[in-house]
């Protein structure tokens, strides 16, 4: 069973892997802005020079060798030095703090160890500040909620691209970003690695939205964190203490949170029939997932195929991998002038090719899995359920069902969903409610 892969990468620069996509404050709140609502047109070099002192670099370096693991980008946020960045960037501080150490560079060259303060895996945001406290330090100001952005509105998005100097690049406000689990800024414009975690800013100089991602597959299609998850960041953050150890207790507490509200939108959303002869398959609704169809192999005569496969934008980062979403795939066969024998060779081939993750890794377990025999209104399934389990995130498992109809011999469905870090309830429940909504109904 094939499915089709969306090339999102977030835009950290590290030395191990050239490109890749892919905290807690002290006394002040964030600064907002009440200005009216910039105008569409902008000066690009105005809007650089008017931020290029509140921008940073941000290294994360290993302590042993004093080299440089990531790069990315930043801002300040506060008087007091704070910087807002990605998660994704910042992660190392929060999963390996003994091993790994951060830096800010400014644009004049100047440094500044980092501690690491809070984070919001979800929208993927974290909240730094220098070691050595600060004192009137420029920072950024936040473009008021009250001034929505306009379609076609000037966005400037500013960080250092692939660790070569720091840059702004111009685009426009093109929307939000349909079918997205959490709200992102689409952002006509070019972002590139070494950019996470910077700011994109109005005409006026205010922060619309945090520097995120962008498509490989596409030209110009990137994506920005809406400003409004990094103000809530802060105000969240402005007492907190730094964090010293790991912090895999915190990035469980919030990817539970995440999988409890993915969980309850997918069983709630009714799945839609797609038809295939007598066979009626569930699909996640349009709303909430992308789906891809394919027809058949047109080398394959005589065994016709149609493919469907969904996803649910819901990823999250997770500090060493992405987790935390749903995807759904089929297959239906159709092959009339074949043998029984014949067919049951072939489909059988394409349940055995698929796999699982039967050994052990380093995040998690290998899978355990089961086999039953089942039946829908008289629509006689075969069922695999396996399941993985995370090492440090304890909690959370990657579940998965495998199935296969049984009902006629030469034809039939063969299905798949997957849930990325879920909890061991929620993942049995959406095993469920994708196997009920499997029908069999019998041609008049």
């Amino acid at each position: 069973m094939g499915f089709v892969t969306l090339r999102v990468v977030c835009l950290l620069v590290t030395l191990m892997v050239p490109v890749l996509l892919r905290a807690q404050g002290a006394s002040a709140p964030a600064s907002v802005s009440k200005a009216p609502a910039a105008p569409v047109s902008a000066d690009a070099q105005r809007t650089y020079e008017g931020a290029r002192g509140k921008l940073v670099q941000i290294r994360t370096l290993l302590r042993n060798t004093n080299t440089q693991s990531s790069v990315g980008s930043g801002f300040h946020v506060s008087a007091d030095g704070r910087i807002l960045t990605n998660f994704h960037v910042a992660s190392q501080l929060a999963l390996e703090p003994d091993r790994y150490r951060a830096v800010s560079v400014a644009v004049d060259g100047r440094q500044a160890e980092l501690e690491l303060l809070a984070f919001d895996v979800q929208h993927d945001l974290a909240l730094l500040r220098p070691r050595e406290p600060v004192a009137g330090q420029a920072a950024l100001e936040f473009r008021a909620a009250d001034a929505p952005l306009a379609r076609g509105e000037r966005i400037f998005s500013l960080g250092n691209p692939l660790d070569i100097g720091f840059a702004v690049t111009e685009g426009t406000f093109n929307g939000m970003v349909q079918r997205s689990f959490y709200p992102r800024i689409f952002f006509g414009g070019a972002l590139n690695p070494g950019m996470s975690g910077g700011p994109a800013l109005d005409g006026s100089g205010r922060v619309v939205g945090v520097n995120v991602s962008k498509r490989l597959d596409g030209e110009l299609v990137s994506f920005l964190i809406p400003a409004e998850f990094a103000v809530r960041l802060l105000e969240r953050g402005r007492d907190d203490k730094p964090l010293r150890g790991p912090a895999h207790a915190e990035i469980t507490r919030q990817l539970l949170a995440h999988q409890a509200l993915l969980s309850q939108r997918f069983t709630s959303s009714p799945l839609k029939l797609q038809k295939h002869g007598g066979y009626q398959v569930p699909v996640p609704d349009d709303a909430l997932a992308r789906c891809w169809g394919r027809g058949r192999d047109p080398d394959s005569k005589g065994f016709e195929v149609e493919r469907t496969d969904c996803r649910v934008d819901s990823q999250v980062f997770a500090g060493e991998f992405t987790t935390g979403f749903v995807r759904v795939r089929h297959e239906a066969y159709d092959a009339p002038r074949y043998s029984a024998l014949r067919f049951a060779r072939r489909y059988s081939e394409s349940f055995r090719n698929e796999r699982f993750a039967s050994r052990p890794s380093r995040h998690k377990t290998s899978a355990e899995c089961t086999e039953r025999f089942v039946e829908r209104d008289g629509l006689p399934i075969r069922a695999v359920v396996c399941i993985n389990a995370y090492r440090k995130l304890p909690g959370l498992y990657d579940v998965s069902v495998l199935m296969t109809t049984l009902n006629r011999p030469r034809q039939g469905v063969q299905g798949r969903l997957d849930a990325n870090g879920v909890s061991f309830e929620n993942g049995l429940k959406l095993v469920q409610y994708y196997l009920d909504g499997y029908r069999w109904e019998a041609a008049p």
